[in-house]
Protein backbone atom coordinates (compact mmCIF):
# COMPACT_ATOMS: atom_id res chain seq x y z
CA UNK A 1 0.00 0.00 0.00
CA UNK A 2 1.45 3.47 -0.87
CA UNK A 3 1.71 5.60 2.01
CA UNK A 4 0.79 9.04 -0.10
CA UNK A 5 -3.07 10.89 0.17
CA UNK A 6 -3.54 9.40 -3.42
CA UNK A 7 -2.93 5.95 -2.80
CA UNK A 8 -5.06 6.34 0.73
CA UNK A 9 -7.87 7.92 -1.35
CA UNK A 10 -7.92 5.00 -3.39
CA UNK A 11 -8.02 2.54 -0.59
CA UNK A 12 -11.18 4.43 0.59
CA UNK A 13 -12.85 4.32 -2.68
CA UNK A 14 -12.15 0.37 -3.00
CA UNK A 15 -13.80 -0.29 0.75
CA UNK A 16 -16.57 1.87 -0.49
CA UNK A 17 -17.40 0.09 -3.28
CA UNK A 18 -16.61 -3.18 -1.88
CA UNK A 19 -18.15 -3.22 1.68
CA UNK A 20 -20.64 -0.72 1.46
CA UNK A 21 -21.61 -0.97 -2.56
CA UNK A 22 -21.69 2.48 -3.24
CA UNK A 23 -22.63 3.59 -7.02
CA UNK A 24 -20.49 4.83 -9.35
CA UNK A 25 -21.37 8.31 -9.01
CA UNK A 26 -21.22 8.11 -5.09
CA UNK A 27 -17.78 7.05 -5.74
CA UNK A 28 -16.96 10.25 -8.38
CA UNK A 29 -18.83 12.30 -5.93
CA UNK A 30 -16.26 11.10 -2.67
CA UNK A 31 -13.31 11.46 -5.40
CA UNK A 32 -14.30 14.96 -5.88
CA UNK A 33 -14.56 16.00 -2.85
CA UNK A 34 -11.42 14.75 -1.55
CA UNK A 35 -9.92 16.77 -4.54
CA UNK A 36 -10.99 20.01 -3.11
CA UNK A 37 -9.65 19.06 -0.14
CA UNK A 38 -6.15 18.23 -1.15
CA UNK A 39 -6.65 21.33 -3.68
CA UNK A 40 -6.53 23.83 -0.51
CA UNK A 41 -3.84 21.92 1.11
CA UNK A 42 -1.77 22.11 -1.58
CA UNK A 43 -1.62 25.31 -1.63
CA UNK A 44 -0.17 25.28 1.72
CA UNK A 45 2.30 22.92 0.67
CA UNK A 46 0.43 20.37 2.80
CA UNK A 47 -1.86 17.19 1.91
CA UNK A 48 -4.11 14.32 3.63
CA UNK A 49 -1.57 12.22 4.71
CA UNK A 50 0.22 14.93 6.38
CA UNK A 51 -2.68 17.75 7.35
CA UNK A 52 -2.78 18.90 11.03
CA UNK A 53 -6.05 19.53 12.87
CA UNK A 54 -4.98 23.05 12.11
CA UNK A 55 -4.93 23.17 8.66
CA UNK A 56 -8.25 20.92 7.80
CA UNK A 57 -10.14 23.02 10.54
CA UNK A 58 -8.38 25.98 7.92
CA UNK A 59 -10.32 24.04 5.00
CA UNK A 60 -13.56 23.77 6.49
CA UNK A 61 -13.64 27.05 7.71
CA UNK A 62 -13.00 28.03 4.50
CA UNK A 63 -16.04 25.77 2.95
CA UNK A 64 -18.18 28.71 4.82
CA UNK A 65 -16.27 31.41 3.55
CA UNK A 66 -16.78 30.36 -0.47
CA UNK A 67 -20.31 30.89 0.08
CA UNK A 68 -21.30 27.03 -0.64
CA UNK A 69 -24.73 25.89 -0.31
CA UNK A 70 -24.98 24.55 3.48
CA UNK A 71 -25.41 20.80 1.80
CA UNK A 72 -22.27 21.24 -0.59
CA UNK A 73 -20.33 22.55 2.42
CA UNK A 74 -21.90 19.60 4.99
CA UNK A 75 -20.88 17.04 2.13
CA UNK A 76 -17.40 18.06 1.74
CA UNK A 77 -16.79 17.96 5.47
CA UNK A 78 -18.49 14.42 5.46
CA UNK A 79 -16.14 13.03 2.82
CA UNK A 80 -12.93 14.30 4.89
CA UNK A 81 -14.00 13.05 8.07
CA UNK A 82 -15.18 9.29 6.27
CA UNK A 83 -11.63 9.48 4.51
CA UNK A 84 -9.99 9.60 8.09
CA UNK A 85 -11.88 7.24 9.89
CA UNK A 86 -10.94 4.91 7.30
CA UNK A 87 -7.56 6.20 7.53
CA UNK A 88 -6.90 5.59 11.22
CA UNK A 89 -9.19 2.35 11.83
CA UNK A 90 -6.33 0.95 9.19
CA UNK A 91 -3.50 2.58 11.38
CA UNK A 92 -2.03 4.76 8.67
CA UNK A 93 -2.32 7.55 10.75
CA UNK A 94 -2.75 7.83 14.91
CA UNK A 95 -4.82 10.62 15.04
CA UNK A 96 -7.62 11.97 13.06
CA UNK A 97 -7.17 15.89 12.07
CA UNK A 98 -10.82 16.10 11.23
CA UNK A 99 -12.61 15.19 14.74
CA UNK A 100 -12.05 18.13 16.81
CA UNK A 101 -13.75 20.23 14.26
CA UNK A 102 -17.65 20.68 14.75
CA UNK A 103 -19.72 21.55 12.31
CA UNK A 104 -21.41 25.20 12.22
CA UNK A 105 -24.21 25.16 14.84
CA UNK A 106 -27.51 26.86 14.12
CA UNK A 107 -31.17 26.93 15.45
CA UNK A 108 -33.77 24.65 14.94
CA UNK A 109 -33.58 24.26 11.05
CA UNK A 110 -37.18 23.75 9.20
CA UNK A 111 -37.28 20.07 7.46
CA UNK A 112 -35.85 19.36 4.11
CA UNK A 113 -38.75 18.65 1.75
CA UNK A 114 -38.75 17.55 -1.86
CA UNK A 115 -40.52 19.01 -4.42
CA UNK A 116 -43.57 16.43 -5.65
CA UNK A 117 -41.16 16.64 -9.21
CA UNK A 118 -38.23 15.62 -7.40
CA UNK A 119 -40.15 12.60 -5.84
CA UNK A 120 -41.27 11.44 -8.98
CA UNK A 121 -37.75 11.73 -10.14
CA UNK A 122 -36.75 9.15 -7.25
CA UNK A 123 -39.21 6.73 -7.56
CA UNK A 124 -38.21 6.38 -10.90
CA UNK A 125 -34.70 6.21 -10.71
CA UNK A 126 -35.36 4.00 -7.74
CA UNK A 127 -37.48 1.67 -9.75
CA UNK A 128 -34.36 1.87 -13.01
CA UNK A 129 -32.29 -0.27 -10.59
CA UNK A 130 -31.54 -3.24 -11.91
CA UNK A 131 -34.04 -6.43 -10.81
CA UNK A 132 -34.84 -7.35 -7.69
CA UNK A 133 -32.67 -4.28 -6.31
CA UNK A 134 -34.42 -1.88 -8.27
CA UNK A 135 -37.91 -3.24 -7.29
CA UNK A 136 -37.53 -3.51 -3.43
CA UNK A 137 -35.67 0.38 -3.41
CA UNK A 138 -38.92 1.54 -4.85
CA UNK A 139 -40.83 -0.33 -2.89
CA UNK A 140 -39.45 1.61 0.14
CA UNK A 141 -39.52 5.23 -1.68
CA UNK A 142 -43.73 4.63 -2.25
CA UNK A 143 -44.60 3.39 1.49
CA UNK A 144 -41.90 6.28 3.07
CA UNK A 145 -43.77 8.78 0.92
CA UNK A 146 -46.99 7.60 0.59
CA UNK A 147 -47.68 7.13 4.85
CA UNK A 148 -44.91 8.90 6.01
CA UNK A 149 -43.14 6.14 8.03
CA UNK A 150 -40.19 6.66 9.93
CA UNK A 151 -37.30 4.72 9.10
CA UNK A 152 -37.37 2.72 12.32
CA UNK A 153 -40.80 1.81 11.51
CA UNK A 154 -40.70 0.83 7.84
CA UNK A 155 -38.00 -1.50 8.62
CA UNK A 156 -40.04 -3.12 11.89
CA UNK A 157 -42.83 -3.91 9.45
CA UNK A 158 -43.86 -7.44 9.45
CA UNK A 159 -44.42 -9.14 6.50
CA UNK A 160 -47.76 -10.79 8.03
CA UNK A 161 -49.15 -6.81 8.31
CA UNK A 162 -48.67 -6.33 4.18
CA UNK A 163 -48.67 -9.67 2.60
CA UNK A 164 -53.48 -9.34 2.25
CA UNK A 165 -53.04 -6.36 0.11
CA UNK A 166 -54.08 -3.78 3.24
CA UNK A 167 -55.34 0.11 2.57
CA UNK A 168 -53.77 1.17 6.05
CA UNK A 169 -50.93 -0.66 7.49
CA UNK A 170 -51.44 -0.21 11.85
CA UNK A 171 -47.61 0.82 12.78
CA UNK A 172 -46.03 1.43 16.15
CA UNK A 173 -44.42 4.58 16.62
CA UNK A 174 -42.50 6.13 19.64
CA UNK A 175 -43.18 5.14 22.84
CA UNK A 176 -45.11 2.22 21.60
CA UNK A 177 -48.27 3.98 20.22
CA UNK A 178 -50.08 2.56 17.54
CA UNK A 179 -51.50 4.48 14.40
CA UNK A 180 -53.19 3.79 11.07
CA UNK A 181 -50.62 4.68 8.21
CA UNK A 182 -52.53 4.93 5.44
CA UNK A 183 -51.30 2.96 1.41
CA UNK A 184 -52.20 4.60 -1.97
CA UNK A 185 -52.28 2.90 -5.22
CA UNK A 186 -49.08 3.42 -6.17
CA UNK A 187 -47.71 2.13 -2.84
CA UNK A 188 -49.80 -1.06 -3.18
CA UNK A 189 -48.72 -1.71 -6.43
CA UNK A 190 -45.07 -1.28 -5.86
CA UNK A 191 -45.14 -3.72 -2.45
CA UNK A 192 -47.00 -6.45 -4.82
CA UNK A 193 -44.16 -6.52 -7.43
CA UNK A 194 -41.54 -6.41 -4.70
CA UNK A 195 -42.68 -9.26 -3.03
CA UNK A 196 -42.20 -11.24 -6.23
CA UNK A 197 -38.84 -10.44 -5.86
CA UNK A 198 -38.94 -10.49 -2.15
CA UNK A 199 -37.14 -14.48 -1.54
CA UNK A 200 -33.90 -12.70 -2.80
CA UNK A 201 -33.32 -10.83 -0.47
CA UNK A 202 -33.74 -13.88 2.23
CA UNK A 203 -30.63 -14.98 4.77
CA UNK A 204 -28.10 -17.67 2.86
CA UNK A 205 -30.50 -21.18 3.97
CA UNK A 206 -33.15 -19.24 5.21
CA UNK A 207 -37.15 -20.24 4.19
CA UNK A 208 -38.68 -16.94 5.38
CA UNK A 209 -38.33 -14.23 7.17
CA UNK A 210 -41.22 -12.49 9.42
CA UNK A 211 -39.70 -9.16 8.27
CA UNK A 212 -41.05 -7.30 4.74
CA UNK A 213 -37.64 -6.38 4.23
CA UNK A 214 -34.87 -9.09 5.05
CA UNK A 215 -31.63 -8.85 4.63
CA UNK A 216 -28.48 -11.30 4.51
CA UNK A 217 -26.45 -8.97 6.59
CA UNK A 218 -26.40 -10.08 10.39
CA UNK A 219 -29.17 -8.46 12.07
CA UNK A 220 -31.63 -10.39 9.05
CA UNK A 221 -33.51 -7.16 8.14
CA UNK A 222 -32.17 -4.29 5.95
CA UNK A 223 -30.86 -1.45 8.16
CA UNK A 224 -31.34 2.56 8.33
CA UNK A 225 -27.87 3.01 7.16
CA UNK A 226 -28.28 0.37 4.19
CA UNK A 227 -31.52 2.27 3.34
CA UNK A 228 -29.93 6.04 3.70
CA UNK A 229 -26.86 4.85 1.11
CA UNK A 230 -29.50 3.32 -1.39
CA UNK A 231 -31.23 6.48 -1.52
CA UNK A 232 -28.10 8.82 -1.83
CA UNK A 233 -27.02 6.30 -4.91
CA UNK A 234 -31.01 7.30 -6.47
CA UNK A 235 -30.94 10.88 -5.75
CA UNK A 236 -27.33 11.14 -7.36
CA UNK A 237 -29.05 9.20 -10.71
CA UNK A 238 -32.31 11.14 -10.38
CA UNK A 239 -29.95 14.46 -10.94
CA UNK A 240 -30.68 15.34 -7.29
CA UNK A 241 -28.11 16.68 -4.83
CA UNK A 242 -27.80 13.46 -2.01
CA UNK A 243 -27.82 15.82 1.01
CA UNK A 244 -31.36 16.38 -0.13
CA UNK A 245 -32.51 12.99 0.26
CA UNK A 246 -33.23 10.64 2.98
CA UNK A 247 -35.76 8.25 4.41
CA UNK A 248 -36.83 11.40 6.91
CA UNK A 249 -37.14 13.80 3.87
CA UNK A 250 -39.72 11.46 2.32
CA UNK A 251 -41.59 12.06 5.48
CA UNK A 252 -41.59 15.60 5.41
CA UNK A 253 -42.32 15.57 1.58
CA UNK A 254 -45.50 13.27 2.90
CA UNK A 255 -46.52 16.12 5.28
CA UNK A 256 -46.01 18.83 3.44
CA UNK A 257 -47.18 17.81 0.43
CA UNK A 258 -50.59 17.11 2.56
CA UNK A 259 -50.64 20.26 3.74
CA UNK A 260 -50.57 22.09 0.28
CA UNK A 261 -53.30 19.79 -0.69
CA UNK A 262 -55.50 21.34 2.02
CA UNK A 263 -55.05 18.19 4.63
CA UNK A 264 -56.42 19.22 8.14
CA UNK A 265 -53.47 20.00 10.73
CA UNK A 266 -54.84 17.17 12.86
CA UNK A 267 -54.99 15.12 10.64
CA UNK A 268 -51.49 15.46 9.67
CA UNK A 269 -50.04 14.85 13.04
CA UNK A 270 -52.42 12.07 13.38
CA UNK A 271 -50.96 10.18 10.42
CA UNK A 272 -47.61 11.45 11.53
CA UNK A 273 -48.17 10.11 15.14
CA UNK A 274 -46.83 13.12 16.51
CA UNK A 275 -47.76 13.64 20.70
CA UNK A 276 -48.06 17.27 20.30
CA UNK A 277 -49.37 19.69 17.86
CA UNK A 278 -46.79 22.12 17.84
CA UNK A 279 -44.45 19.89 16.41
CA UNK A 280 -46.47 19.14 13.14
CA UNK A 281 -46.97 23.04 13.05
CA UNK A 282 -43.39 23.34 11.54
CA UNK A 283 -44.71 22.18 8.08
CA UNK A 284 -46.94 25.37 7.82
CA UNK A 285 -43.60 27.56 7.67
CA UNK A 286 -42.27 25.00 4.96
CA UNK A 287 -45.60 25.01 3.05
CA UNK A 288 -46.00 29.03 4.04
CA UNK A 289 -45.73 30.42 0.31
CA UNK A 290 -48.41 27.50 -1.00
CA UNK A 291 -50.93 28.30 1.63
CA UNK A 292 -50.38 32.18 1.25
CA UNK A 293 -51.51 32.02 -2.27
CA UNK A 294 -54.22 29.60 -2.15
CA UNK A 295 -56.22 32.21 0.59
CA UNK A 296 -55.11 35.14 -1.93
CA UNK A 297 -57.18 32.76 -4.59
CA UNK A 298 -59.49 31.49 -3.03
CA UNK A 299 -60.71 34.07 -0.19
CA UNK A 300 -63.73 36.56 -1.34
CA UNK A 301 -61.70 39.23 0.08
CA UNK A 302 -58.23 38.41 -1.22
CA UNK A 303 -59.91 38.05 -4.99
CA UNK A 304 -59.74 40.69 -7.47
CA UNK A 305 -62.92 42.73 -8.18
Amino acid sequence: MSTSASGWIDAFLEMMAVERAAARNTLTAYEKDLADARAFLAGRRDDLDTASAETIEAYFADLGAKGLSPATAARRRSAVRQFYRFVLGEGWRTDDPSRRVEAPKAGRPLPKVLSRDAVERLIAAAAARDGAQGLRLACMVELLYASGLRISELLNLPLAMIARDPAFLMVKGKGGKERLAPLNDAARTAVKAYLEVRPDFLPKGAKDSPWLFPSRGKSGRLTARRVSQLLEDAAIAAGLDRDTVSPHVLRHAFATHLLEGGADLRVIQTLLGHADIATTQIYTHVAGDHLAQVVKSKHPLGRKG
